[in-house]
């Protein structure tokens, strides 16, 4: 199998590891939250500083990608959402509603940095990987495919990773350990 096609490969299983384990996460909050009695309105805002996050990491993730390197800054994402949900699971009800939602902001805040990490480094992985490919079709075509596949892919992760998280927090429930 040819060098680019790997990398493509687990650049793709990657992404889909990281994106399984976000949607699950996304699901746990919301019926988590939302069976400990937060009201629609406070949980809506706990996904605020997720988005935010992540439009703020846009805005920069090419550039540091391009000065410190597509696999650091990959790497970098992966920490941080690990960061993220291991501070997320350290909340503590008894802390009340605002501590615990502020919490809960700035946890949600770091998984929305290390997602728009991750997506920028994977999508800048793989057009680097379909340039050094040759065959028949154009660079651009062949991009515009691999690209379109990915985020395609992506999205179905991210809802086999919304069941992922349903079926857990049915079967398992949500025990918070500390505190």
């Amino acid at each position: 199998m040819n060098s680019s096609i790997k990398d493509y490969i687990t650049v793709t299983l990657n992404y889909w590891v990281f994106t399984f384990t976000d949607g699950a996460l996304r699901i746990l909050v919301l019926f988590h939250f939302y069976k400990e009695g937060f009201s629609p309105f406070t949980i809506a805002l706990l996904f605020l500083s997720y988005e935010f996050a992540g439009v703020f990491t846009n805005l920069i993730g090419g550039w540091l990608s391009t000065n410190y390197g597509i696999k650091r800054i990959l790497g970098i994402g992966l920490v941080i959402q690990s960061l993220g949900l291991l501070c997320l699971s350290v909340v503590n009800t008894a802390w009340g509603a605002i501590i615990a939602t502020v919490w809960i902001l700035c946890c949600q805040g770091l998984c929305g940095v290390a997602k728009d990490f991750t997506k920028t480094a994977s999508k800048s992985a793989i057009k680097l990987t379909s340039d050094k490919l040759e065959g028949f079709e154009s660079k651009d075509s062949r991009l515009f495919r691999w690209v379109a596949w990915f985020t395609g892919s992506k999205n179905a992760m991210k809802g086999i990773g919304f069941l992922g998280g349903g079926l857990l927090l049915t079967v398992f429930g949500f025990k918070i350990h500390y505190g």
